[in-house]
């Protein structure tokens, strides 16, 4: 159970934004922002503050405990995007409203979010 003064210090630390699309709350005022395990517990039991992010409810929902995913193009097994150890905008590039991959890390998060 994360406690309310954590859900503050993630919501805080992201600018209230999405830490995947970057979508901002203020944007979709009827939906909640998930404070998001980044590995899920049933991966690891970790609830310190590396380990969490704010996210979206789409990108939540369609990132579910996945921790890599197939290159669409590749087929290969590559790593999804960590926003604690990657930087956005080293792997994302937004282009007429969409989010497009940079890198494989970028195509392959891009891909299983939609």
């Amino acid at each position: 159970m994360i406690d309310a003064q954590t859900r503050r210090y993630v919501r805080e630390r992201a600018d209230d934004r999405c830490e995947y699309c970057l979508i901002p709350q203020v944007a979709a005022p009827f939906l909640s922002f998930h404070v998001e395990h980044i590995f899920a517990t049933q991966h690891a039991d970790d609830n310190r503050l590396e380990n969490l992010c704010l996210a979206c409810p789409h990108c939540n929902l369609h990132k579910g405990p996945n921790l890599t995913s197939l290159h669409p193009l590749t087929r290969e097994i590559v790593p999804l995007f960590h926003p604690r150890s990657h930087r956005w905008i080293e792997h994302f590039r937004m282009q007429d409203g969409q989010i497009l991959g940079l890198t494989e890390v970028g195509v392959v998060t891009v891909s299983l979010l939609k």
